[in-house]
């Protein structure tokens, strides 16, 4: 398959290294192993192999989206391909979904997203942070080359955002997202998808038991993703030693419709779920 100048590649060297490069005529890329002309590499193209002038042998292909986003240029912490992917999953986004994410951090849940709902999908993006904002729209505009019509950036807090239309789904990247909790219902339709990223325990905890008290939301299910890479070499089978462990854990709900409450569930909570240890952290009204 041919390659562009101004395409993203990712080269591989034989020691499992990898780079990413954007092509541009008649320049050259250099490494501890020596230089790689950008015109010989489109010239030989996606799943080629290229030697540098120091004989080191590299693989070609095109950047795919998990290859940019971990390498990116960030402004805030990334979402990781292995939490993007269950967050598109959760929320069962597909071409056509309207959705609104809160915390647009480096774009990588953007482009995730922007990449599932298609053109005929819709995205807006909140942040209150206009730095955030200028990094993720470079990222988004270097890997899909261009800024996609669909997506819309607001610089403001998502507790002051107001929408005409209903959503699909709401995708919350915050520190505080129960506060939020009145707004995604307001904007969300019955039966939409709330996915929260949070990074702690306490966070996840303080959610999950202020969505209980608002009754106006589906059993909330939370988890978190390991994503651990085996070694393979003959019979010398293993798991790698480094592995991409915990990131932030994942709440998931649906909205109910308007007058309809979830029914209480017909189990009895653990002995001392709710005893003076939860009381202490209660949400205030």
């Amino acid at each position: 398959m041919s390659l562009e100048f101004g395409q993203l590649v990712t080269l591989t060297d034989q020691k499992g290294r990898t780079h990413l490069i954007q092509l541009e005529e008649s320049k050259q890329f250099f490494t501890s192993h020596g230089s790689l002309e950008h015109n010989q590499i489109r010239e030989i193209g996606q799943g080629g192999v290229i030697s540098s002038s120091n004989g080191m042998q590299y693989t070609i292909f095109s950047t795919s989206l998990q290859d940019f986003v971990v390498s990116m240029p960030r402004g805030a912490a990334v979402i990781y391909p292995k939490d993007a992917s269950q967050i598109i999953e959760l929320a069962d986004l597909k071409d056509g979904s309207k959705v609104i994410e809160a915390g647009v951090g480096s774009g990588s849940l953007t482009l995730h997203i922007l990449k599932t709902i298609g053109q005929s999908g819709k995205l807006v993006s909140c942040e209150i942070n206009e730095e955030f904002i200028d990094v993720a729209k470079k990222n988004v505009a270097k890997y899909l080359k261009n800024l996609p019509t669909n997506w819309n950036t607001e610089l403001t807090d998502f507790q002051n955002y107001s929408a005409t239309d209903k959503f699909d789904a709401v995708i919350l990247d915050l520190l505080n997202p129960w506060d939020m909790l009145k707004n995604v219902q307001q904007i969300l339709k019955p039966g939409g998808h709330f996915v929260s990223y949070v990074a702690t325990t306490t966070q996840m905890s303080k959610l999950v038991e202020t969505m209980k008290i608002t009754n106006n939301w589906t059993d909330p299910i939370a988890s978190e993703t390991l994503y651990r890479e085996w070694h393979l070499q003959g019979l010398a089978v293993r798991p790698k030693h480094k592995m991409n462990g915990h990131t932030g854990f994942l709440v998931h709900a649906r909205r109910m419709a308007d007058g309809y409450k979830f029914p209480v569930k017909r189990q009895k909570p653990a002995k001392g779920a709710y005893g003076s240890d939860f009381e202490a952290i209660q949400v205030e009204d």
